[in-house]
């Protein structure tokens, strides 16, 4: 049996240490804050999130709080007028074999933390890892306390600021990518029927979009408006005034607008990601989720590449403890290009196709209104449609 060490309890870290005990290693993760807990709002999972959360035995529970959706929607935010809408019901789910869902953050962890505790994960709050060093087969953890935790590995899964990635990478702070988003979560009980609906709605407008959609199974609207304003600071979980949100957003049309007047209670955070890197492997420590890979939310695949890490994870790892340098070096490979090309994807949807402006805005209207379904379902495929993590 291989001790695994994992310094981070949000999803990412969770699924980690609940593939690696399903893998029958004895796991212990080391969490910063007093408690295991998720703050946030929702969260979308495409199939690929599926094929995981299936591999990582948590699929049913997920679903359980999870809202289905039918529809994709793109919208013109100026003018409310419909671009473009990308169906995920029938077709969709026959061809990428799971559907595409809605969830709020905190209950995707607590799926994730149920997974661990009933798999017997050795789950420690307090305890921010500041350091790591190499010895004899193993490493060592040290955390913030000067407590030392020995284990044959250590995934960094302690996020977008995270403290092992400085070791092991050492690329200084994350980009601020100067997008400023201001999130909102109302009850479904003060949404007017008419607005209530089964889709991810996004509004795309010069420099700023917002999307909307139910979380909760349905209990909730979660809502969350980007604006493309040059911030440069890192501001996490700011309250904003209601009345600054609607001023940043006036030009949005009335349909739109009457969706963002519900929102209440806002806060604001200013997007960060890194640039890709070719390792985030150290002998027997690796890194996972936004820790080697932090990307812009623009693509909605952090949490879904997080927890295909894990997956991939729990695979190589079912090895001899002498083996697991070697394994975790094809980790790093196995799973660098993909999460690469997210991360940059997600850049690209962010500056060039959500917030166009003027003749690029009517070009890209354009261009997706002539796709098929079926081009629609071409072009999210690589990404939507993989499962080959899951056999590696």
């Amino acid at each position: 049996m291989t001790h695994i060490l994992v310094a981070g309890g949000g999803i990412g870290g969770l699924a980690v240490a609940l593939g690696q005990a399903r893998s029958g290693h004895r796991v212990t993760v080391l969490e910063s804050r007093p408690e295991f807990s998720e703050i946030g709002a929702g969260i979308q999972l495409a199939p690929n999130a599926f094929h995981a959360l299936d591999a990582l035995g948590v699929r049913d529970a997920v679903a359980d709080r999870a809202d289905f959706i039918d529809e994709l929607r793109f919208m013109d935010g100026t003018t409310g007028h419909r671009v473009a809408a990308m169906l995920l019901t029938g077709g969709y789910r026959t061809r990428f074999g799971n559907p595409y869902a809605v969830v709020h953050r905190a209950d995707l962890h607590r799926a994730l933390l149920d997974g661990c505790r009933e798999s017997g994960v050795e789950l420690i709050a307090g305890q921010r890892v500041t350091r790591y060093e190499h010895s004899d087969g193993h490493v060592t953890a040290t955390t913030a306390t000067g407590d030392r935790f020995r284990g044959q590995a250590l995934i960094g899964a302690d996020g977008l600021r995270s403290a092992v990635r400085e070791q092991l990478v050492g690329d200084g702070a994350p980009r601020v990518s100067g997008h400023t988003i201001y999130r909102s979560v109302i009850p479904m009980s003060e949404v007017p029927e008419r607005l209530r609906t089964r889709a991810v709605t996004l509004w795309a407008g010069p420099k700023w979009h917002f999307v909307h959609y139910p979380i909760g199974t349905g209990a909730y609207l979660n809502l969350a408006a980007t604006r493309d304003d040059g911030a440069v600071h890192e501001i996490t979980g700011t309250p904003a005034p209601r009345e600054r949100v609607l001023a940043e957003f006036d030009e949005l049309s009335d349909a739109a607008r009457q969706v963002l007047q519900l929102g209440r209670d806002w806060r604001i955070w200013v997007l960060c990601d890194r640039d890709p890197v070719e390792t985030w492997v150290d002998g027997r420590v690796a890194l996972a989720g936004d820790a080697a890979h932090p990307m812009l939310q623009y693509a909605a695949q952090g949490a879904c590449m997080a927890l295909e890490d894990a997956v991939v994870l729990a695979a190589l790892l079912r090895c001899d403890p002498a083996d697991v340098s070697q394994r975790l070096e094809k980790y790093n490979g196995v799973r660098r290009e993909r999460t690469a090309r997210t991360t940059l994807t997600a850049r690209w949807m962010g500056s060039e196709l959500y917030h166009a402006a003027g003749a690029r805005a009517a070009e890209r209207d354009a261009l997706l209104a002539s796709h098929s379904a079926e081009d629609l379902y071409d072009v999210v495929s690589w990404l939507h449609g993989a499962t080959d993590f899951t056999t590696v």
